[in-house]
């Protein structure tokens, strides 16, 4: 069973790869397989806190600093990784197929940089102007914040997509070993099994009340809510008794 286990996924070839491209591999896993979805589902489901006081405390940032930090060391450590891969670069078969998947995965991530930093300003009471204004993008929900949610999410999940090919595809140029295929898809299983709990228990919340509270005057509670299959929590059976 261990010989089984620590055997090669293709009985006929080699799993022989060497320093760069095994080094590669464990970065792009870190990066892409580990700390990119894991920031995702933190930005999905944590944007409050099971034991934080929703309404009267508002505006918790761990989601956000767990994301934004987690895709900004995953894109540096997938960048080191890519320069591995330049460095010992194979040409034949279901490599060119991982290396176009691959750089697509690195375009959406520089994508996702760039979109970040065009997101607009935040604005409302937590971040007023000099003047008092509370005037700001993302309070406002102006055509540029809704653009911005929308296409920020659209690359996201279509980029956690490809990843999973990505990787998968690479394990199979590499003739990865059958354990490294258990451990990988175990990881991706327990994440979906998790978010789909989370989905389940509705801590999907809506960023804008998450942020500003329920108050249905705030511009961004006069609109639909963004996203695909979120919750406000004033809808909500776990928060709307407290609003």
């Amino acid at each position: 069973m261990l010989d089984w286990f620590l055997s090669p996924i293709d009985a006929a070839r080699a799993h022989d790869i060497g320093f760069a491209l095994s080094w590669h591999a464990r970065l792009m896993v870190l990066s892409w397989g580990v700390i990119t979805p894991l920031a995702i589902l933190i930005a999905r489901f944590y944007k409050i806190t099971p034991k934080q006081d929703w309404p009267r405390e508002l505006d918790n940032r761990i989601w956000w600093d767990v994301h934004f930090w987690g895709q900004i060391s995953s894109f540096g450590i997938a960048c080191i990784a890519l320069v591995l891969i330049l460095i010992s670069v194979q040409n034949t078969g279901a490599a060119v197929r991982h290396h176009v998947l691959g750089y697509t995965v690195m375009g959406l991530g520089v994508m996702q940089l760039l979109s970040g930093a065009l997101r607009g300003t935040k604005g409302g009471p937590t971040a007023p102007h000099a003047d008092g204004s509370l005037r700001g993008d993302h309070f406002d929900m102006t055509p540029r914040r809704l653009v911005f949610e929308f296409v920020h999410k659209l690359v996201g999940y279509t980029a956690l997509g490809l990843i999973i090919i990505t990787i998968t595809t690479g394990l199979w140029a590499a003739n990865a070993p059958i354990w490294m295929w258990v451990v990988i898809g175990s990881w991706w299983a327990l994440l979906v099994l998790v978010a789909v709990v989370l989905q389940w228990r509705g801590r999907a919340f809506d960023t804008y009340q998450a942020i500003w509270g329920p108050d249905a005057s705030l511009p961004g509670n006069q609109r639909p809510k963004q996203g695909v299959c979120i919750t406000r929590p004033s809808e909500s059976p776990e928060y709307k008794d407290k609003v």
